[in-house]
């Protein structure tokens, strides 16, 4: 990520995704995904960072590096930033059940690199961002649906 300008980053964004026990496979097809992600110019990763939260609520953070087997991920491992700090780690992990795993995966929308910087070069700045559900835009759409039927 060093080669590229901070004038020319895109928006950065962040996801977890939470297994219960023994269910986490990051190395199957959400790997070939994200692979496929990057591929195509869609995102970079900065950063993957895999959590575990025991029974008593103990946390432990591993980068990519420190795991043995990482199949088609092994190509990003040398890429990644370290970019999430103690204090991040916990306020991510507060939301992980015990027992669980999860992924922690940090990411620039390539996609919307272009457009941000004629943003910032034009004095915008970023006020705000964010995400709507997909299970509020499904239960939007069986609302009106519902109301649709109601209708006929």
């Amino acid at each position: 990520m060093t080669d590229t300008s901070l004038d020319d980053l895109g928006p950065v964004d962040y996801l977890v995704v939470e297994f219960p026990a023994g269910t986490s496979n990051f190395t199957g097809e959400m790997a070939a995904e994200l692979l496929a992600l990057i591929d195509s110019g869609t995102i970079r990763v900065i950063d993957i960072v895999i959590l575990t939260k025991d029974a008593n609520g103990a946390v432990e953070a591993m980068e990519l590096a420190d795991i043995g087997e990482l199949g088609e991920l092994q190509a990003l491992e040398a890429e990644l930033a370290e970019l999430l700090a103690a204090d991040d780690i916990l306020h991510l992990a507060a939301a992980m059940e015990p027992n669980s795993t999860a992924g922690v995966l940090i990411w620039e929308n390539l996609w919307a690199a272009g457009f941000a910087s004629a943003a910032r070069r034009s004095g915008g700045q970023l006020i705000a961002n964010g995400r709507i559900p997909i299970q509020a835009i499904i239960a939007s759409i069986e609302a009106e649906n519902a109301l649709a039927t109601v209708g006929d």
